[in-house]
């Protein structure tokens, strides 16, 4: 394990609080993510599903929980379920999990084989009136393979037609939303990592090279300090591309006068850091990329102190917009009297910033939470404001990991982001 995994007390707790909210007499059934196929005899990496994590941090395949707090047997009130590990399977693919070792990272006492889950299911539901079950239900998370949870689901519903089956993510998405103490702590190793491969790759860049180059240095710097690799596709974007959004073919050659826009974050203990810089390739900001750059570098700087309790994506939004429309004045893209007569479903501040602000950050790097909730002490969100001049091949965005609060926390305050500090770093 690459990581420092969390005590299993936090997992206990996690699920405390699950088997506090669910109705009497249910169960509760999660199983692991998917294993997809590379080729004929490789998969992709694995990437344990959020939900087992958050409740288990079983970081291993073909995993399932069972929580039945109501069971007369109390050795079934808690039961984790996961592969075994034969000596075929080790020669094959390496160390898997033991028993002991299962039960040692989630605080679960009963943890039993794959192989025992259908007879001991068959105990769990006839013990049972409601079941909770989960599948993603993020708005940007609409998979179009048949997961391992799909096929779980419907095999439940099929083979018990007679229960009631329940959604568990309302339930299980808040309670993920507001980070714990050892939560920040990982998140906060992430973001050190994630500054350190910034700057690492800053130094590196230079005209006549690569993109990919530069992604290369982002990732050997995350590897070495003890990162699982980038929590997403990283963005390495030079010239106009630095205003296509999600940008990750990396395959181009900088050029003397472009920009370089990077959005990437590292992954440490499954938990994400996400960050954008924006940098000219030569080192040195022409007066145009300067006064754009202090633009959106101006609005993100005002932006992090709102990140209160109380507030939501929402609000984030009407006020970056706000200042949006101002600041595009003064870099003459937009009129006042044309601001003052526009279509308000259509501003046109669009055309130069086409996305929200903010997303909440945890286990996933667009982790659970929706724009209208409201903002509570220890929920973590990104704040990113851009500026895309596509006709000028200019874009600039800045990004950090904000904590709420009262005084709401930069997660990664070394990051270079004023434009003489950007400039010194390059010339180093």
């Amino acid at each position: 394990m690459r990581y420092k995994a969390l005590d299993s007390s936090f997992y206990i707790e996690n699920r405390k609080k699950v088997a506090g909210e669910i109705a009497e007499k249910s169960l509760v059934m999660l199983t692991s993510n998917s294993e997809f196929p590379r080729s004929g005899d490789t998969t992709q990496p694995f990437r344990q599903n959020s939900e087992m994590l958050y409740l288990t941090g079983i970081d291993q395949e073909e995993t399932y929980l069972a929580m039945a707090p109501w069971h007369p047997n109390v050795e079934y009130r808690e039961i984790l379920f996961i592969k075994n590990p034969s000596p075929e399977m080790v020669v094959w693919f390496g160390h898997r999990l033991s028993k002991e070792a299962a039960s040692q990272i989630s605080g679960i006492k009963t943890v039993k084989f794959t192989d025992e889950l259908e007879d001991i299911l068959q105990d769990l539901m006839v013990n049972s009136q409601d079941v909770y079950l989960h599948l993603p239900e993020s708005p940007r998370n609409r998979l179009e393979p048949i997961t391992r949870e799909h096929c779980f689901v419907k095999k439940l519903r099929k083979e018990y037609p007679l229960h009631t089956f329940r959604r568990l993510a309302p339930i299980l998405y808040p309670l993920r939303a507001v980070k714990e103490t050892e939560e920040l702590s990982a998140l906060k190793t992430a973001c050190d990592i994630t500054t350190k491969a910034f700057m690492r790759a800053a130094k590196a860049v230079q005209p006549g090279k690569f993109e990919y180059e530069i992604e290369a240095e982002l990732t050997y710097e995350m590897l070495r300090n003890g990162a699982s690799g980038h929590s997403f596709a990283p963005i390495v974007a030079a010239g106009e591309d630095t205003c296509i959004l999600h940008y990750i073919k990396n395959d181009k050659i900088m050029n003397d006068g472009d920009l370089l826009l990077m959005d990437f974050g590292a992954e440490y203990a499954n938990y994400a850091g996400d960050a954008t810089r924006t940098i000219p390739v030569n080192g040195k900001f022409s007066p145009r990329q300067k006064a754009i750059y202090q633009s959106c570098l101006d609005i993100f700087k005002e932006t992090i102190p709102l990140y209160q309790p109380g507030m939501t994506i929402h609000k984030i939004n009407d006020y970056v917009f706000k200042r949006m429309e101002e600041e595009l004045v003064k870099l003459g893209l937009l009129r006042k009297e044309d601001i003052e007569n526009q279509n308000p479903d259509k501003p046109l501040f669009k055309k130069y910033y086409m996305h929200n602000t903010a997303h909440f950050i945890g286990l996933d790097v667009h982790d659970v939470g929706q724009r209208d909730w409201t903002f509570q002490p220890g929920m973590v969100l990104s704040c990113e404001p851009g500026i895309y001049v596509a006709e000028e091949g200019i874009g600039v965005r800045i990004e950090t990991d904000v904590v709420v609060a009262e005084n709401p926390i930069n997660l990664m305050p070394d990051m270079p982001v004023e434009i003489d500090e950007i400039e010194a770093l390059m010339a180093k």
